[in-house]
């Protein structure tokens, strides 16, 4: 990652044992002892110094890698999965936006907006999806108030200024009461970022190399808006929210170069074709206008309600309902040549009951429908309707020493396509267990096991046709049944005063994983077929904290993946990578960390793709927080990022060939209030 952050605050002048977790996505209040499997939540502070797509703004976590698109467009990768196998949620609901189809396709999750993003492993995935062997990400957001503001009115504005892409961004959010039991939150971000620059970055004009200080077509604009209120009573809440975001950012790696190829059976044609250009760049007539952008646009609407002792043997009622009204145009100049359209409804329910046999857990049912419509030169299917319902719960229970933790998720998922293709109608059962043993004082030792089961999406069942983000020309299955993986995780945890580590090794085998595989191949452009294949990706990722002083704390932290797809290396799939950082807490408000780390080259590398070289990544930070007033106070930060402007490929992105930002330097303030 080119972010630099730190994890310690005003208030974090020592180190520190954190007791509990509070992980919203989970309808259970629990400790951190309570999960199997290690949670990660990245706070507010941390996000407001992060880019805003919400891949690369989780990048730098452990076993956490971005397939970015330019500065657009960004999805986590975690664990070596990417795509519908790395669900991301919006307050433990779908976005319904069209990102898993493609990856120069943003995410319509706002980070710089979010209470806190957290990552979820272990039994509790199951209760918003299947499949996320690796885990899910849910983005947190504060739109409809949960609860009253203590002096009437809360709220947080922030300024941060970007030298690498010359990226303005502000963001506020207040949250007033009216009233005593009613609370409205209004809030919104904007946006605006030029093409970023890049060390040693040579462009082709004209069949010539010439060397460049910014990548073209990786500029990014955009904004968004939520108003939300909630009827707050002693028992809990009921409220509504409307949302509108805009978008507008370059699509450097979509290139028309090779418009004319068109399969024949098992081969492509691609006749009238010239030499290739420089990976990454598109033809002449993309060069003189920059090149292709998207143009998005969404409205949401949501409602959520919260009820604590609803009806006997239950604790807690929690709903939510959502509807989604998505659009993108991909733009070449002002004329749409390619425009995607999503409706998408979301509703669930779940009830929390009451101990019963000293078991506690969370049961619930949910509904989830999306219409989708592609018109223009790359619609990859005929329009289609997925409409999905599923069952789910969640049990955990402490048998001495021992905690488990029970998980299961049945679907059922039909699919109505408009055309002469057979719609898709199946089901799967998903189901995991995990134990946690506090086998010594400070140490514990923790096992998670589950059998996922996932549906496939339209694309992956109905595609046929040109898809020039990824260079190819993509063939759906609608064949395909269930993708369905057996994992297996092992972690070892250590937390005393001053000493602490966790190590965790996994394992998940795919008796029938779905992917796109290529079978043939002209210059850069390849024809791929979705089929599906027996698969394994296995790892390790490990951290160790030491805290030296009262004032400091050294980690040394690493990752490593590796996946395979019928005994060959699966694509995209991020290097290795090792690292340390000290984090500082002094007197006065004063704070600061300093991070070096390694990723290694990839020379385990798919078909078609080349050897990533590695990099070394060195980020410093300084912070001071203090008090304006009794009620408000306010943080200024300064970030230096890839401070020895080494050049950086992500072997996890498909531009793997195209650089990121060089050495930038963030600057910003916020205020709370």
């Amino acid at each position: 990652s080119d972010v630099c952050s730190s994890d310690l605050d005003e208030h974090a002048v020592q180190a520190q044992r954190l007791d509990t977790i509070q992980v919203q996505v989970h309808p259970l209040t629990q400790t951190a002892a309570d999960f199997a499997a290690a949670d990660h939540i990245v706070s507010q502070q941390q996000l407001a110094e992060r880019p805003v797509t919400i891949g690369d703004a989780l990048a730098g976590e452990l076993g956490v890698s971005s397939n970015q698109y330019g500065a657009g467009s960004s999805r986590p990768v975690i664990r070596g999965q990417d795509g519908p196998r790395v669900k991301v949620l919006q307050h433990a609901s779908e976005p319904a936006d069209v990102s898993a189809l493609s990856p120069d396709h943003a995410v319509t999750v706002d980070p710089v907006l979010a209470k806190q993003v957290e990552i979820i492993r272990g039994p509790s995935t199951l209760l918003y999806g299947a499949g996320a062997a690796g885990g899910l990400v849910n983005v947190t957001d504060q739109k409809i108030p949960a609860q009253m503001p203590a002096n009437g009115y809360e709220g947080r504005a922030g300024l941060r200024y970007n030298s690498g892409s010359d990226e303005k961004l502000a963001s506020a959010g207040v949250t007033a009461a009216l009233g005593g039991q009613f609370a409205v939150r209004v809030e919104g971000s904007k946006r605006k970022a030029n093409n970023y620059i890049a060390p040693d970055y040579f462009h082709d004009h004209d069949g010539e190399l010439e060397k460049e200080r910014r990548v073209d077509n990786t500029f990014a604009e955009g904004q968004t808006v939520n108003v939300g209120g909630s009827w707050i009573h002693e028992r809990g809440f009921v409220g509504a929210a409307y949302s509108s975001r805009q978008d507008k950012y370059g699509l450097p790696g979509h290139s028309h170069e090779y418009e004319d190829c068109h399969p024949h059976g098992d081969e492509l044609d691609c006749h009238a074709h010239g030499p290739a250009p420089a990976p990454g760049h598109g033809h002449a007539h993309e060069e003189e206008h920059a090149g292709p952008w998207v143009d998005l646009k969404s409205e949401r609407y949501d409602v959520r309600t919260e009820l604590a002792q609803p009806f006997a043997g239950f604790q807690k009622l929690r709903a939510h309902a959502s509807y989604t009204d998505y659009q993108h145009d991909e733009k070449e100049e002002s004329a749409v040549m390619t425009a995607f359209k999503s409706k998408g409804y979301d509703a669930r329910l779940e009830l929390a009951h009451k101990p019963a046999a000293g078991w506690e857990g969370v049961i619930g049912a949910q509904y989830n429908q999306q219409k989708l419509d592609i018109r223009g030169e790359e619609a990859l299917m005929n329009p289609s309707k997925t409409q999905k319902w599923s069952l789910f719960g969640l049990e955990h229970r402490q048998f001495g020493d021992v905690h488990v933790e029970l998980g299961a998720r049945a679907d059922q998922q039909k699919i109505d396509i408009d055309s002469a293709q057979k719609d898709f109608d199946d089901y799967a059962i998903s189901y995991s267990g995990a134990a946690s043993w506090d086998f010594a004082p400070d140490y514990k030792l923790s096992l998670s096991a589950s059998h996922q089961e996932r549906l496939p999406l339209a694309q992956e069942l109905y595609a046929k046709g040109k898809h020039f983000a990824t260079n190819t020309y993509e063939r759906g299955n609608q064949n395909l049944g269930a993708e369905k993986s057996n994992n297996l995780e092992l972690g070892l945890h250590y937390e005393a005063d001053r000493l602490d580590y966790h190590v965790h090794a996994y394992h998940n085998w795919y008796d029938s994983y779905i992917y796109a595989a290529t079978t043939d191949q002209h210059e850069n452009f390849r024809l791929v077929d979705y089929t599906q294949d027996k698969a394994k990706f296995y790892g390790i990722e490990a951290e160790t904290g030491y805290a030296l002083s009262d004032s400091y704390k050294l980690s040394i932290f690493g990752d490593y993946v590796r996946g395979k797809i019928d005994g060959e290396n699966a694509p995209r799939v991020p290097a290795g990578r090792l690292g340390a950082k000290v984090n500082a807490g002094f007197a006065g408000g004063w704070s600061g960390t300093a991070e070096y780390s390694h990723v290694f080259k990839q020379d385990e590398f798919a078909a078609y793709e080349q050897e990533t070289s590695g990099y070394n990544m060195l980020n410093l930070g300084l912070a001071y927080a203090a008090k304006y007033s009794k009620a408000g106070d306010y943080r200024v930060y300064f970030n230096a990022n890839n401070l020895l402007d080494d050049q950086v490929y992500s072997h996890a992105s498909f531009l793997s060939n195209i650089p990121q930002t060089g050495r930038n330097f963030t600057v910003g303030v916020e205020f709370g209030f």
